[in-house]
């Protein structure tokens, strides 16, 4: 799975004569802009980092003032007869396509959208992420038969044509499942689950039917040929590797690739002549590469149309439309009513116009925010191969300790979506199936992880040995002295001198600092990833000094309306925050340094926590440190370290540096299949290291294994729905993750710009997205 790819499809019905068109009606068949690698490559994998965040602050709140945002998508659904022919719609993607193949390893977003808008896709997802046949290019399809064999009979739509007049047929089918099948090295496949389960390829029994035999059954054969390549992309792993890096050799859908910009930083396609279904309504769409943290800059130059924001640039939005918090009404119960109404909205518009700059305000006026359920979802990974986390008990300690409701709750804080967590691995709570598979190991119980570390023999009492013993009595001693000083006079009054007060050196340190004192340097360094100070009151002081004087600089720099001013009274509020962390922690050693942390024979129950550094991932990172603290109230240390967003995944969790660990991964129609490698058991390699797939927690069972393998050949669909399940219940009590909470995806989008925004499962109609008639 590559952390971002993999959704839906399904085909509603058709209206009827004189019916209105329904949200399902129009959000037809086709391709949602994110089935990547998981749908097309049968491989997912873990979303970029800039993707992984919800809610930037927690005082960013979302109003897209634009009606309702469901869970399950939000596109401004529109007939195509008010939709105005013409025009071009400026997608912001993160990276330029590197390629037009999605089989490749290193295709990206963009290259999934060209591939949706270019090229045959035979099932789609609706809503809820269920395929269904999208009858631009299939009749029907159909399992026909399963004895002796399980096949499968495509009867494919008589118009569709390639661009090069070429009929759809066999051939295609068959050059890519020999591509895909991985019996050629040759082909730089990202994966070949499902076209490995394939015996042969051949013409059907009548015309337009092509005929697929399963040498092993495969529940998720839907998965399959989508999208189709011309037959002339697969032929060769020449053709296949670099034949359609920067063109594609035919086309079979409702617009064409006619052009890429230098350094490939503009895709452009057009709509395709030859094209036999409803026609197009946008004379081109331009792919536009523009880095995640470049995007607000965009959005506010008004240089893209359509782009992904935070909670934070959807804030910003709602401000430049005079809109307050969620939930606002726009509409008024009478005219004095609409009159005060539009007075405060004018009001708050003149102080975003303020605050954002008048040509950025004027910009971000004509966008609003489209929200729904993202088909992903964030986890927290436990690496299992070495250390604590090598026991099932603690693992499971860690899991009961933790909030995940609190975590879900403040992650979503603001976007207006719901902020329930996530209940299961292998579907998405707006998902057809889903079912909360987490059981005991999904809610918090402070007394379960207690006598779980207890049990593993992480005890209370310190570090242990001497040092543990040391603390103790000298702890005890100055208890003992502070009774004596209080039987014989008062206290030294605050500000007298050489108080802490008074600025001087205090003579007798209270309680606290002499506990901490107590502990040695190299013990404070085991149990915490920096130095701490000693001194609680001051530390605690200091952070409260910071915290005022920050947020009086963020509301100076809110009236200045300077965005340089504004970035450094951010950063002076996150260093206040990590002060008052500081605090925190000594106030927890101070409490009782001998049972601050577990520790067995000797050695802290101490945790490395990898989490990546850059704006883009603030949220996530808010996460991990309220992760921390959870952990801390049980006697599990983190030591959390920041890493740099680009060499996160590679150098630390594909490495295995690390025990635990935030990122997301996307969801997919097809878990089966394509969630399968997450949680595969790690095998050993013929050279000693350990093949893991994608199972970065490195923990799994035989009987996981077994169940994914029934699900994969099970063709009875209660049966196959009845296998995940038992297969997530199992994922769960082995603990290696946890999900947490579904992604938000929020999208800004141009006011008039219709069938196009928050799609969640669905699959985007290209031919149908275009501008309101006005």
């Amino acid at each position: 799975m590559r952390a971002v790819p993999a959704e839906s499809r399904r085909p509603p019905r058709p209206p009827q004569p004189g019916e209105p068109l329904s949200r399902a009606a129009t959000v037809r068949p086709r391709r949602n802009r994110r089935w990547a690698a998981a749908l097309v490559a049968g491989a997912l994998l873990p979303l970029p980092l800039a993707a992984c965040g919800g809610s930037d602050s927690q005082d960013a709140e979302v109003n897209n003032g634009s009606g309702s945002a469901g869970s399950s998508g939000d596109v401004r659904a529109t007939e195509r007869q008010q939709v105005a022919s013409g025009g071009t719609l400026r997608w912001a993607v993160d990276d330029a396509p590197t390629t037009f193949n999605v089989f490749q390893p290193d295709s990206t977003e963009a290259t999934k959208q060209v591939a949706g808008a270019a090229l045959p896709t035979l099932f789609t997802l609706d809503q809820r992420g269920r395929p269904q046949v999208d009858e631009d290019f299939l009749r029907s399809a159909e399992v026909t038969e399963t004895e002796p064999r399980q096949t499968v009979v495509y009867k494919l739509n008589s118009k569709a044509r390639w661009s090069d007049g070429r009929r759809l047929g066999a051939a295609d089918f068959r050059a890519q499942w020999k591509a895909l099948r991985g019996k050629n090295n040759a082909y730089w496949t990202a994966r070949n689950a499902g076209y490995d389960r394939i015996k042969k390829v051949t013409k059907g029994e009548g015309a337009d039917e092509v005929k697929v035999v399963f040498g092993k059954p495969y529940a998720d054969w839907r998965s399959l040929f989508t999208p189709l390549y011309p037959k002339q992309a697969m032929s060769s792993p020449k053709a296949f590797n670099d034949g359609v890096r920067s063109a594609l050799p035919a086309v079979a859908g409702p617009f064409r690739v006619v052009k890429t910009g230098k350094n490939r930083d503009r895709t452009v396609l057009e709509r395709n002549p030859r094209w036999w279904g409803e026609r197009a309504k946008l004379d081109r769409l331009v792919l536009t590469a523009v880095p995640r943290d470049e995007q607000p800059k965009a959005l506010a130059k008004g240089k893209v149309d359509v782009a992904d924001v935070s909670a934070a640039g959807a804030k910003r939005i709602a401000a430049a439309n005079g809109l307050g918090g969620p939930g606002r009404p726009d509409t008024a119960r009478n005219a004095k009513d609409a009159k005060k109404r539009e007075a405060e909205r004018e009001a708050r518009k003149r102080e975003a116009r303020k605050q954002l700059g008048a040509a950025a305000a004027r910009h971000l006026g004509r966008y609003e925010v489209r929200r729904a359920l993202d088909p992903a979802y964030t986890q927290l990974t436990l690496n299992g191969a070495a250390g604590p986390l090598a026991d099932e008990r603690v693992r499971r300690a860690v899991a009961r300790a933790i909030d995940r409701a609190e975590l879900a709750e403040k992650a979503l804080a603001g976007t207006g979506l719901p902020d329930k967590p996530l209940g299961s691995h292998l579907r998405m709570a707006n998902q057809d199936g889903y079912q909360d598979n987490s059981g005991d190991f999904g809610s918090a119980d402070v007394d379960s992880a207690q006598s779980l570390l207890a049990d593993a023999g992480w005890k209370t009492g310190g570090l242990g040995g001497a040092g543990a013993e040391k603390a103790a009595k000298a702890r005890a001693g100055h208890h003992d002295k502070k009774e004596k000083r209080a039987d014989g006079g008062p206290a030294e009054p605050p500000g007298a001198a050489g108080s802490p007060e008074a600025g001087g050196r205090a003579p007798h340190r209270s309680e606290a600092e002499a506990s901490v004192v107590r502990l040695t340097a190299a013990q404070i360094a085991r149990v915490v990833d920096k130095p701490l100070g000693l001194s609680v009151s001051a530390t605690a002081q200091r952070g409260a000094i910071l915290e005022q004087a920050a947020h009086s600089s963020l509301a100076s720099a809110r009236q200045a309306g300077s965005e340089r001013k504004l970035s450094r009274a951010r950063a002076a509020l996150e260093t206040a925050g990590k002060v008052q962390a500081t605090a925190r922690e000594l106030r927890l050693l101070a409490g009782d340094p001998a049972s601050a942390v577990r520790s067995k024979n000797g050695k802290p129950l101490a945790l490395r926590f990898v989490l990546p550094g850059g704006k883009a991932s603030a949220q996530l990172r808010g996460t991990g440190k309220r992760i921390a603290r959870m952990l801390n109230e049980v006697g599990i240390r983190t030591q959390i370290k920041e890493v740099p967003g680009e060499s996160y995944f590679k150098d630390h969790i594909a490495a295995g540096d690390y025990d635990l660990a935030l990122y997301s991964w996307p969801a997919t129609a097809f878990p089966a299949t394509e969630a399968r490698p997450i949680f595969a058991k790690p095998r050993p390699a013929s050279d000693g290291s350990l093949l893991v797939e994608q199972n970065y927690a490195r923990v799994g069972t035989d009987r996981i294994d077994q169940l994914f393998e029934q699900a994969a050949g099970e063709l009875d669909d209660g049966r196959h729905r009845e296998l995940m399940q038992k297969a997530d219940q199992r994922i769960w009590a082995v603990s290696g993750s946890l999900p947490l909470y579904q992604r938000p995806q929020l999208v800004a989008a141009k006011r008039n710009l219709v069938n196009v925004g928050a799609f969640g499962f669905s699959t985007p109609v290209y031919e149908d997205m275009g501008y309101r008639r006005s």
